[in-house]
């Protein structure tokens, strides 16, 4: 699934396309998604312009004057940035007309979502998907105390505190398993055992790593590419994450694999305690 870094990357590839543009149509191949996608959706935003984009956790926002677009990329969703107008393949759903250009929204496996949030319904922050995220990570100049401060009583192992969401959003299983072994920290950990000074170490890794990752164009395990059609190369640096019984690139022990929530979490025995 894409997470952060990946959405950004794709925010970021898009924006230079959208961002000033009007929409000149748009083409639903489908009645939805995970969810059907809204009534009217075209009517709504033809003939409107895209007055910026932005990112909320790993949603997509295009912002208009008249409300929201809210896209979430699911399992294997990817956007592109096309010149022409090539054929449709079975997984192109949806495509946003923008003059001589289109952006073609992707998904096979129909995780995805493209939803709207009218103006009129309040700020975006309080539509029902985006109103119990956490703080973004990157930027926030006080990640290790809100960390520290929110988890006083919870006895959840670490690993899963930072996949739920509601504290810091957008630290998503690779990056989990990456900054918890950059800090130096056991993802099984109960998360309120963890003191100040060491959420301050992972607070700097968690930014440091996701930062990296977007400056590499994320990773490109199973589906993801960038807006330009392009793989990122972040998983080329991986110490941990996808490398059972490999060496860690730090101390030579074999790298380890459990399972936390039905997600696979991958450790260093030694490096982390």
């Amino acid at each position: 699934m894409p997470e952060l870094p990946e959405v950004e990357v794709t925010r970021r590839g898009i924006a230079p396309y959208l961002e000033g543009q009007v929409v000149t149509d748009v083409i639903l191949r489908r009645e939805g998604l995970r969810w059907p996608f809204p009534a009217g959706l075209a009517q709504v935003l033809r003939q409107q312009r895209v007055l910026a984009t932005g990112r909320r956790g790993k949603y997509l926002l295009l912002h208009f004057a008249h409300g929201s677009l809210i896209i979430h990329l699911g399992m294997s969703g990817h956007l592109r940035i096309l010149s022409d107008n090539p054929p449709p393949g079975k997984h192109d759903h949806v495509d946003l007309v923008l003059g001589q250009s289109r952006m073609r929204f992707t998904d096979p496996r129909r995780f995805g979502a493209v939803l709207w949030h009218a103006k009129q319904d309040g700020d975006i922050e309080s539509h029902q998907l985006l109103r119990a995220l956490g703080v973004e990570p990157l930027g926030c100049t006080d990640l290790a105390t809100r960390l520290h401060r929110a988890t006083r009583t919870r006895s959840a192992p670490i690993k899963q505190v930072l996949l739920a969401g509601d504290i810091v959003v957008g630290v998503g299983n690779i990056y989990a398993c990456e900054s918890l072994f950059h800090a130096a920290i056991h993802p099984t950990t109960a998360a309120r055992r963890i003191s100040l000074a060491r959420y301050d170490k992972l607070a700097v890794q968690i930014q440091r790593v996701l930062a990296a990752a977007i400056e590499q164009g994320g990773s490109s395990l199973r589906d993801f590419i960038g807006a330009d059609g392009q793989s990122g190369y972040f998983q080329q640096t991986y110490f941990v994450y996808d490398r059972e019984g490999e060496a860690c690139r730090r101390c030579g022990t074999a790298v380890k694999r459990i399972v936390q929530g039905q997600r696979s979490t991958f450790y260093c025995g030694r490096c982390q305690r």
